[in-house]
């Protein structure tokens, strides 16, 4: 299944012509962009970079809600009025990303500026993401739930080649499909034997992955 493909934009470009307010803010590895509970008053635009979303329960437990790259908002649920961030995003890499707040990203919404049309853009890209992960979850195999997360990590149909994952564990990865870490390990040897995956400076994922998602079991 391919993810649908981002517009290339440059959204600072955009906002500096429209005269919009916004700030840059750039994160190292491991950084906390925000926190869960900390006060909600921007939406967060990715610029460069990948951010890794994860949710913390009452218990302590924390799971994985995605990877995010380039092309990417955070924090929309500004825009709905809640006043604390529901999930925190830490950089995986060096990140760079652009701060619009609420009261500018509201206005921006009722015109026919860029960034309104790349946030309904977003907005979509995403309810479909969702839909996928709920068809993918309930009807598909571990192997190919495992295939088709690292596909989409690797920002497969969304970027030009090579396809290389930013720092991610195999922990990761098994919150991510709802699975162990232990079968993740597994499939990926296998996936590594028949030529899928490259560990060359980086986990390199190779198009021809996708015949195991692409494969009618």
């Amino acid at each position: 299944m391919r993810p649908p493909a981002r517009p290339s934009v440059d959204l600072r470009a955009a906002l500096d012509a429209a005269a919009t307010p916004y700030h840059v803010a750039t994160y190292l590895p491991k950084e906390i962009i925000f926190l869960q509970g900390n006060v909600s008053d921007c939406v967060v635009y990715v610029e460069s970079g990948s951010v890794r979303l994860t949710v913390t329960a009452s218990n302590g437990k924390e799971a994985t809600l995605g990877l995010l790259g380039p092309g990417a908002f955070l924090g929309e649920e500004v825009i709905l009025g809640h006043t604390e961030r529901p999930d925190t995003a830490t950089a995986m890499t060096e990140t760079t990303v652009i701060e619009i707040e609420k009261s500018e990203m509201i206005r921006q919404l009722g015109t026919r500026h860029v960034l309104s049309e790349r946030f309904i853009s977003h907005m979509l890209a995403r309810q479909i993401r969702l839909e996928a992960d709920l068809v993918d979850q309930l009807f598909n195999s571990c192997e190919k739930r495992v295939a088709r997360t690292l596909l989409l990590l690797a920002g497969y149909g969304e970027r030009t080649q090579p396809y290389v994952l930013p720092p991610v564990s195999q922990e990761v990865i098994a919150e991510m499909v709802g699975t162990t870490r232990s079968r993740v390990n597994l499939f990926m040897n296998k996936f590594k034997r028949m030529g899928f995956i490259e560990y060359h400076d980086g986990l390199k994922i190779n198009p021809s992955l996708m015949t195991v998602v692409a494969h009618e079991q």
